[in-house]
């Protein structure tokens, strides 16, 4: 059965900070960890803002994946951004250069002085990491809420998130334990001017698109790609606005299968960086997608969303605009990779799909 809905969460202010003791104070250095995917980046951002804010005196550091660093980059509540390159050495997994870079690394993070750590990721990786950096105080969640329970023995300070439904909002019981003022949610995202040069010069003069991004972290999420390329052929068909498909360089042959699959001839693959992406999808009038990064980033841009989730819980992952909508099968929740070999999200039908886009567009012409 799918199930369409408006998204709705509670906001963030009406919550009572948790009334535990600050270890927190001015010109604290803290060491923020959450080192990866987009999603969960874009989820963190506003608990990081709110603790800037109430310390602003305070020093505030974040470690990511070398890979998503230019997402933090530029950010005023982050004073330094620590790379941490797992992906590549993972690549060259047993080599001597590998372990070199690996242990100066963990040497210069060993010589870095943190009074506290907090790790919104929940790994045994990320917790080992809090672990070295001989902070005095190390807060992550407790065991209920860590991705790996094994990560809790690295931590002196387990944060519970009981009654906390989205992501965002468990992110912010970590620093609301710290002393933090929960507030409006912020997303500190930036772009440059070559950024909004080459969606410049990529739409040509277009005004009027729809951004369609079929991708996801494992198939079970994804939608069918002939049923976005039936898709792709409707809103051509029905004078809807011109629609440009995003995705990344591994996605691109999919995507062009979906065009061909349209025939549609104004229907076209814009490749983009992240902070390209997000130059592109502020100016178009809807996004559609399921629950990957680019909908997150969308969603944290205000940027009108038509969502399509199956195994994840739109609840805790999904857009937060009440006006949004979301299409869910509302299949047993998983939110692991175990189904990243199972076939694509079926369930949600073209007609429910063009239903939505009418209504949510319509909905975005009103305001």
């Amino acid at each position: 059965m799918v199930v369409a809905s408006r998204r709705a969460v509670s906001h963030p202010a009406s919550r009572t900070p948790n009334p535990v003791p600050r270890v927190s104070g001015p010109e604290s250095r803290y060491l923020v960890i959450r080192l990866s995917s987009i999603g969960d980046l874009v989820h963190t951002l506003p608990a990081v803002s709110a603790l800037g804010e109430t310390f602003p005196d305070s020093e505030i550091c974040w470690l990511v994946e070398a890979r998503y660093a230019n997402l933090i980059e530029g950010n005023p509540y982050v004073h330094r951004v620590i790379e941490m390159d797992t992906l590549g050495w993972r690549k060259r997994l047993g080599s001597a250069e590998t372990a070199r870079q690996v242990f100066q690394w963990l040497g210069r993070l060993r010589r870095d002085t943190f009074d506290t750590v907090i790790d919104f990721q929940g790994l045994v990786k990320t917790g080992c990491v809090a672990r070295l950096c001989r902070a005095r105080t190390r807060v992550g969640f407790a065991r209920p809420w860590l991705k790996e329970p094994a990560a809790g023995i690295f931590y002196n300070r387990h944060v519970a998130a009981e009654g906390r439904k989205h992501a965002i909002e468990e992110a912010f019981a970590l620093v609301e334990h710290l002393g933090a003022k929960p507030g409006p949610w912020r997303f500190p995202l930036c772009w440059d001017a070559q950024d909004e040069a080459y969606v410049d010069r990529a739409l040509a003069g277009i005004a009027d698109f729809i951004v369609i991004n079929p991708g996801g972290g494992w198939r079970a999420k994804r939608w069918p790609p002939a049923s976005y390329g039936d898709l792709v052929r409707e809103l051509d068909s029905r004078s809807f606005p011109e629609v440009i498909l995003s995705g990344s360089s591994g996605e691109e042959e999919e995507i062009k299968a979906i065009i061909r699959h349209s025939g549609s001839s104004r229907a076209r693959y814009l490749p983009t960086t992240i902070r390209q992406f997000m130059v592109l999808a502020r100016r178009s009038k809807l996004f559609i997608g399921g629950d990957t990064g680019p909908l997150h980033l969308a969603a944290a841009l205000k940027v009108p969303i038509v969502a399509l989730y199956g195994p994840t819980d739109p609840a805790r992952n999904g857009p937060f605009s009440p006006d949004d909508i979301v299409l869910s099968t509302h299949q047993p929740v998983d939110h692991t990779r175990r189904g990243k070999k199972s076939g694509y999200l079926e369930g949600i039908s073209l007609d429910d799909a063009l239903r939505a886009v009418r209504a949510r567009l319509a909905g975005a012409n009103e305001r």
